[in-house]
């Protein structure tokens, strides 16, 4: 098989038919969980041809079954050897290994591009491959994925954290593109920085959420995703646009007595959320000081409250603010 050409970027005076792009690549799939087959199947609208995937699970089998209809489920080494890019979407602990073992075996091929799609990995894990003759490329899209042709539509405008050798950044930018996203160039020292604040944005996210509707339910409320959607849509919206001047309720305006009452109903009702309540009351209570939101004469009282796991000890009680009672 001839080395593959990396795709040029597309022609900014509008987008080409398929049939008409250049460098139209073979592409093949090394873990077919939730990542890799919507990455392929965008490939493939984008005019390139997912030819073999790799999958041993059931689930796996049913994604790539729905998502890369007629596209065969065999080895990973066969996947390498008749693909010009294969995308290698497995967990981020298993990469160096895998990579370690296709090139140890001779899998990987004089020009092929390799794709890892992990966010804490740059393109240096790929080194093993590289020596092997491989031009290495990290795409990491930052969105959640459902293994279903949902994620293709999501694709639409989702950034991609994007690491590459300087002269195989067009090319990367190029792939991205063509999936539907939008390239963001990340530095390879600057990957776990950038992994991690997804995580706390993202992951956390659905953590804090999850908990928040359980307390709902066990508070009596019959919907709580009904009432928690607006508020949070309205908080996302307003954090994203404003920042921490966005913050509001009882630990920005101070409301040491209302932080007191909390701890103690979680300690009753759910303690295994206590102490992530009190970090991130500290984080929060932290940052309105920071950004003058927070009264430093209510601040005190409150800390005192956060240091003391909930309890409210000695502090006065009593104090308000120009939003006392305002929401949540």
């Amino acid at each position: 098989m001839n080395n593959p050409t990396p795709p040029e970027p597309p022609d900014p005076s509008g987008p080409a038919r398929a049939e008409d792009r250049p460098a139209r690549l073979s592409v093949g799939v090394v873990g077919a969980g939730r990542v890799g087959p919507p990455l392929a199947a965008a490939l493939r609208l984008a005019g390139h041809r997912p030819v073999a995937a790799s999958g041993v699970s059931d689930a796996s089998r049913r994604r790539a079954a729905e998502l890369l209809p007629d596209v065969p489920l065999v080895d990973p080494s066969e996947v390498l050897a008749c693909a010009d890019l294969v995308l290698l979407t497995v967990p981020d602990d298993a990469l160096p290994d895998l990579v370690a073992g296709l090139a140890g075996t001779g899998a990987v091929r004089q020009g092929q591009l390799l794709v890892h799609t992990s966010g804490r990995f740059g393109a240096s894990v790929l080194q093993p491959a590289v020596r092997a003759g491989a031009l290495p490329l990290a795409l990491h899209p930052a969105m959640t994925f459902t293994g279903t042709s949902v994620d293709v539509q999501r694709l639409a405008g989702c950034s991609f954290g994007v690491t590459a050798p300087e002269e195989l950044r067009l090319a990367a930018e190029a792939l991205v593109i063509e999936m539907g996203g939008e390239p963001e160039w990340i530095e390879e020292a600057a990957r776990p920085l950038y992994h991690a604040a997804l995580a706390i944005g993202a992951n956390h996210l659905v953590t804090l959420v999850t908990q928040s509707m359980e307390l709902l339910r066990a508070s009596g409320v019959r919907a709580p995703d009904r009432m928690l959607g607006p508020l949070l849509g309205a908080a996302l919206d307003n954090a994203l646009r404003s920042g921490d001047q966005a913050l509001t309720g009882p630990v920005a305006r101070g409301d040491a007595g209302t932080v007191a009452a909390h701890v103690a109903e979680l300690r009753k009702h759910a303690p295994q959320t206590v102490a992530g309540y009190l970090a991130m009351a500290r984080a929060t209570a932290d940052r309105a000081l920071a950004h003058g939101l927070l009264k430093p004469e209510l601040a005190e009282d409150l800390l005192d409250v956060l240091a003391a796991g909930g309890s409210p000890g000695g502090t006065s009680q009593g104090h308000g603010s120009d939003d006392e009672g305002a929401g949540e």
